[in-house]
């Protein structure tokens, strides 16, 4: 009588249950490819999906002894899988929130440390601060993260690079880099709008 693919899994579990780690090795790579595909379906990221099915393998390691032997040993895994993939996204949902909570603040910063030359200019906040959060946004990551922590947690460069894990000087080079895009997309846009004026005008 041919053994069945469940009661394979079921030897294996059991044989994991009982310390033998090779067993579940052989259930890792029976099922890490359609565990990544599963993940992939939610979060449209190969690597991601790759994390999430390697997490979901360690917490049905850590699981091992809450696992019905009467349950397919697939389908519970599937569900976890599943269920880190959903977490994974309502955790990034918040976490962009956030980011975006921040940087509006941090776009409200930089029009308080704009001079504003006359009434006109204050019907265009909205839209400088949209670029401001633009320019920011488009910074490279180590760039934004040592500037964020300069301009808007007030740190010293010796704490930035403490943070980072880089010397002072490419922390001064970074935020100045930072503070470069940000001014030159400030002068461009009241350039554009000194010749929308001048247009008007004529």
């Amino acid at each position: 009588m041919k053994t069945s693919n469940k009661d394979i899994d079921l030897s294996l579990v059991k044989r994991a249950k009982a310390g033998d780690l090779r067993a579940y090795d052989l259930l890792v790579l029976k099922y890490q490819a359609r565990l990544i595909s599963t993940a992939y379906k939610f979060v449209k990221d190969r690597h991601i999906a790759e994390d999430i099915a390697q997490e979901s393998f360690i917490k049905s390691f850590k699981s091992l002894s809450a696992f019905r032997e009467d349950s397919t040993f697939y389908t519970w895994i599937y569900r976890i899988t599943v269920n880190t993939a959903k977490n994974f996204l309502v955790s990034k949902k918040r976490r962009d929130e956030l980011l975006q909570t921040e940087l509006s603040k941090e776009g409200d910063y930089f029009l308080e440390s704009v001079t504003i030359d006359n009434p006109e200019d204050l019907l265009n906040a909205s839209e400088l601060k949209n670029i401001i959060l633009t320019s920011i946004n488009q910074l490279g990551e180590d760039t934004k993260t040592a500037f964020s922590l300069r301009e808007f947690e007030g740190l010293s460069y010796e704490e930035i690079a403490d943070i980072i894990g880089c010397p002072v000087g490419t922390v001064r080079s970074r935020i100045f880099r930072g503070r470069e895009v940000i001014d030159d997309a400030i002068k461009k846009y009241r350039y554009g709008i000194g010749t929308k004026k001048s247009k008007v005008k004529k």
